[in-house]
């Protein structure tokens, strides 16, 4: 079952230091560039990811095109992607070996869900962490 409790959410968070970001944008007016610069100054390492965008800079950090291009350990990948398009990002954040999937406010697949859980990955759905932190004291 997906992570809901604030003991679970706040030990996720609290456990997590690399966050892969699928879906950031470099627009600065959509709600994933304001989530990776709050994650960013809560002193989380985070790697935008956006298939369109690689190569490109994002509050400093260079894009990669998929989490499969990533030569670090990942914590939780953040997905910032319609619930339908998240079960693709959350395949890839089995493969990627990611720790955990967080799919955003409003993203809810619970497919995807039941798949990262069985490969034994925690799962957060329909929250999003910039909301959570401050709720959570974090």
């Amino acid at each position: 079952m997906p992570l809901t409790s604030d003991e679970e959410l706040t030990e996720l968070l609290e456990e997590t230091s690399t966050i892969a970001m699928v879906g950031a944008s470099v627009n600065p007016e959509r709600a994933s560039n304001h989530v990776m610069e709050f994650l960013l100054h809560k002193g989380f390492t985070v790697i935008p990811v956006n298939p369109g965008r690689g190569g490109d800079h994002i509050h400093g950090i260079t894009v990669v095109g998929a989490l499969s291009d990533i030569d670090e350990p990942i914590d939780m990948v953040d997905i910032f992607r319609n619930s339908e398009a998240a079960g693709e990002a959350v395949d890839q954040a089995i493969a990627a070996g990611a720790r955990a999937v967080w799919m955003q406010l409003g993203v809810i697949n619970e497919a995807a869900a039941a798949r990262a859980e069985a490969a034994g990955l925690k799962v957060v759905m329909d929250k999003c962490p910039a909301q959570e932190m401050p709720r959570l004291g974090l």
